[in-house]
């Protein structure tokens, strides 16, 4: 029988580590179950779930070319559709901006993705322009800091004599 991901299939447990538990599928064929393929919630210790002996249904995730077997138990259990799917947030009102669409935010500010306020810009500046800008910007930042590092040569506070 070919083993291929995807397959649901019917196992027994052979072994259980610390890691995980190994089924034993048919014909002499062994998987891995990872200890985080076993159960939704968060598994601290493989033995409270299964037992060796223990018959499980098990899907095929991964088979790999040195012959592994990657198994989960989770993945073959058939979930609700509505379960699986979250109901789409509601607005907090307590949140800033109150739910508001960001249009609609005093002053014509609208919040970037990282939530950040910022205005958008009423007109499109030219290359140019923002070249200019930047260059005006960046001469007043060094003007500015030349100004407050003159008198502070010396280093560590030193007087020099």
């Amino acid at each position: 029988m070919a083993i291929e991901v995807g397959t649901k299939l019917e196992g027994k447990v052979t072994g259980i580590t610390h890691f995980g538990a190994f089924v034993d599928l048919s014909g002499g064929v062994t998987g891995l179950v990872h200890i985080s393929e076993i159960a939704d919630n968060y598994v601290k210790d493989v033995n409270d779930h299964l037992k060796i002996d223990d018959v499980v249904t098990v899907k095929v995730i991964n088979v790999d070319k040195d012959g592994k077997i990657g198994l989960s138990i989770k993945q073959a259990v058939d979930k609700p559709v509505e379960a699986q799917t979250r109901p789409p947030r509601a607005p907090r009102p307590d949140r800033q901006g109150g739910g508001r669409p960001d249009g609609d935010r005093p002053g014509g500010f609208q919040r970037d993705r990282g939530g950040r306020s910022f205005k958008p810009p009423a007109n499109k500046a030219t290359f140019e322009d923002k070249v200019s800008r930047f260059l005006k910007d960046s001469e007043e930042r060094i003007s500015s800091l030349k100004k407050n590092t003159e008198g502070k040569r010396g280093g560590r506070g030193a007087k020099r004599m």
